[in-house]
């Protein structure tokens, strides 16, 4: 006989991985606004090379943010089936 999954604890889980993901686009965005800042106030010099490192940085983690969490949300679906 299948096992009935806890809906209450599904529904926190979808919950808890959209405020992961809202975390990932902060922080991404954080190190983008970071970055795009540098590179205006220091136009030249080595500050303008960590400016454009900062930016790659919250690209990066934005991506890993996304990924993660079509992940979970595939894993979720596929455990509440």
């Amino acid at each position: 006989m299948p096992e009935k999954h806890d809906e209450p604890g599904l529904i926190r889980t979808r919950l808890a991985n959209e405020r992961t993901l809202l975390a990932y686009i902060r922080t991404s965005l954080a190190f983008l606004a970071g970055g795009l800042g540098i590179v205006h106030f220091f136009p030249s010099g080595a500050l303008q090379a960590v400016g454009w490192i900062l930016a790659g940085v919250g690209i990066v983690v934005l991506g890993l943010g996304i990924g993660r969490y079509i992940r979970v949300v595939r894993l979720i679906a596929k455990i509440n089936n």
